[in-house]
């Protein structure tokens, strides 16, 4: 799958301008080549002789980095003993480097800044490889710096020596293998670069122990040598145009929102626009938040497990507005049946993203923050003079479905906790102004569907990946940037075994992240699929964690043991109160364990492998398309 510009394999850092900054910056004003800009404070610091560790942590100060995630070992300790002199960069000591890579996203998608992670060779960089996959499925910023063996060694088989450069460039935006002590400043400035702009990515730079500990002149800022390398900012004026006018011909528009949006920081000029047409807007998994949930034109959440309203809406739409969104298979279902009288309006700043799954009748390459301004100022000139469409037909149709099919649950059969009441109380009480960090399964849908999202960054998730183990540690980087915010990391009892021992990082480095275990006792999604799909045949996913079992681990004994406040609940007449207490404790972390009944199912929900509009309400239930005839226009 591509992923961002293309970048070439053999843009390795062994290469060696010869000129100065200044210099190449000029001669490449002069030929009329932009040459890309060193993030940062843009500090200039005349050449003075350190080691390559050294220049590591010094451009890493100057990138204007604050907080990194890490995990040291042999090849990488050169590097971690100038870490103890620094003065602006806070390190954490995490207890697994998957927790480190996690971390870093966590602490990118809360914030917007880049990620930073540090691991050692072997084992140590490839724990990271989940994290960078991670990253790479949902356009991540990040840098994951490893160390290397000895450049004389590489090859050899030796000691902890793995080639992380090449498991990890199908998943990385690019990889680095840097040999020389002069390389470090340029490559990590490239890597920061590389990381941020364009479709943002994860980038690894593995330096060898040879580089690490020899001498170099470090001076700053380096010219960054990206050849090939030009993302494009603006949308073509003339698709922009053809965009507005078929945006002013729609009887039936919908604003497909991605993750992009997020990135692009485009949630105001998306309000713009989408008061200014007067669509139905429907936010992706990674896009929730960016368009308020409260807001009227907001039909939810579309795809597998999405509303009732934003399925129906895009099956029957004639116009996708497509905002960086790339046409996934959760969203689409059965990619022939999918919005199958929609033209498609697709903007996405990836040109690799466009046409790929779904033909785009106008492409627009660009970053968002530019394009949709332009296309809300296209779209009221196109309308000027005839007025905006009349969609009044339209929104009856999507507001009596809406009516008829609000999300909701069905009290459990066994008296256990409706999950689904657990997180939308923990929502109302906590508030948007939190981040809500959620694992994979049936947790993530529920708290995509129940939390209140009204703002961007505040809903963090591993969605194109689906990385169970995801929430703790990435709430753990969360709550890093967003010190002053309630983080919630609301978890199943299948992923918080897998990486609850940041729990112990959190304890020790005061990072109070508070977890919501949604505790149904066993691999809930796998077993709803076997419940609809495998005639009840449980096969592996009963965990022993809940009510009347043998509760190994017992959540509340393990979080008291990693230094934490922990709670259990059982009774929805506690919910509240449990929260409550929850959001008292601000001097650690927090673990509630809500036991919560098994049986309980993620509605609505496409079945695999069948066409959208077979969209299920409950188990072999499905809407009633009330006024489907006037809302296609028939």
């Amino acid at each position: 799958m591509s992923k961002g510009q293309p970048i070439s394999p053999a843009l390795m850092a062994n290469k060696r301008t010869g000129t100065s900054s200044a210099e190449r910056r000029a001669a490449g004003e002069a030929s009329g080549v932009v040459v890309p800009e060193v993030p940062g404070d843009q500090n200039v610091v005349e050449p003075v002789s350190m080691t390559g560790s050294q220049a590591v942590i010094r451009s890493l100060e100057e990138l204007g980095v604050t907080d990194v995630f890490g995990l040291p070992g042999g090849a990488i300790l050169p590097t971690y003993d100038p870490l103890l002199e620094t003065e602006t960069i806070n390190h954490i000591l995490v207890r697994h480097e998957q927790g480190a890579g996690h971390a870093a996203q966590g602490y990118a998608l809360a914030s917007g800044k880049v990620g930073v992670c540090i691991a050692t060779s072997g084992p140590g960089a490839t724990n990271l490889v989940t994290a960078l996959a991670d990253a790479n499925m949902d356009s991540v910023p990040m840098v994951a710096i490893t160390g290397q063996v000895a450049s004389t060694l590489i090859g050899s088989d030796a000691f902890q020596e793995a080639d992380i450069v090449g498991m990890t460039m199908p998943i990385t935006k690019h990889s680095y293998l840097v040999t020389k002590s002069q390389d470090i400043p340029r490559v990590l400035a490239e890597a920061f670069h590389l990381a941020a702009t364009g479709r943002p990515g994860p980038v690894l730079v593995d330096i060898a122990k040879d580089a690490q500990v020899g001498q170099m002149e470090f001076s700053w800022p380096p010219v960054l040598d990206l050849p090939g390398y030009r993302p494009v900012a603006r949308g073509h004026s003339k698709q922009i145009r053809e965009a507005a006018r078929l945006m002013a011909q729609a009887q039936r528009p919908v604003l497909y929102v991605g993750g992009g949006a997020v990135k692009a920081d485009a949630a105001d000029s998306l309000l713009e626009l989408a008061t200014a047409t007067g669509a139905p807007v429907v936010t992706t998994l990674t896009a929730r938040g960016v368009f308020p949930d409260s807001h009227d034109q907001h039909l939810g959440m579309p795809g597998m497990h999405g509303t009732v309203p934003a399925v129906y809406a895009m099956q029957q739409a004639d116009l996708l507005i497509t905002l960086g969104a790339r046409f996934d298979d959760r969203v689409t279902g059965v990619l022939s049946t999918f919005a199958p009288g929609a033209k498609v309006i697709h903007a996405d700043v990836d040109p690799a993203e466009i046409s790929k799954n779904r033909t785009a009748d106008v492409p627009i390459v660009g970053d968002l923050a530019s394009i949709i301004p332009e296309l809300t100022e296209a779209f009221r000139a196109e309308t000027e003079e005839a007025g905006t469409p009349d969609l009044s037909a339209w929104w009856r149709v999507l507001s009596g479905l809406r009516d008829s099919y609000p999300l909701g649950w069905t009290p459990t059969e066994d008296g256990l906790l409706a999950p689904q009441y657990v997180i939308q109380k923990l929502s109302e009480l906590t508030g948007p102004e939190a981040c809500y960090v959620a694992g994979v399964g049936q947790h993530q849908m529920w708290s995509a569907q129940f939390v209140k999202h009204e703002r961007p960054r505040q809903w963090i998730n591993s969605a194109g990946l689906g990385t169970m183990g995801f929430a703790v540690p990435a709430a753990m980087g969360a709550k890093v940037s967003q010190p002053d915010r309630v983080v919630w990391a609301i978890d199943g009892d299948g992923c918080f075994q897998m990486t609850n021992q940041e729990l112990a990082t959190c304890a020790l480095n005061n990072i109070p992240i508070k977890v919501a275990v949604i505790n149904n006792s066993s691999l809930g999604m796998v077993r709803q699929w076997q419940t609809l799909f495998y005639d009840g045949r449980y096969s592996h996913t009963h965990l022993n964690t809940g009510h009347d079992t043998v509760r190994i681990p017992d959540f509340v004994k393990l979080g008291d043991a990693y230094g934490c406040a922990t709670f259990r609940c059982e009774r929805e007449e506690d919910v509240e109160a449990t929260i409550k207490a929850a959001l008292e404790v601000n001097d650690r972390p927090v673990v509630i364990d809500f036991v919560v009944s098994a049986d309980a199912m993620v509605w609505p929900m496409v079945p695999s492998g069948v066409s959208n509009d077979q969209i299920q309400i409950a188990h072999n239930m499905t809407p009633e398309w009330v006024g489907e005839d006037e809302g296609a226009g028939a």
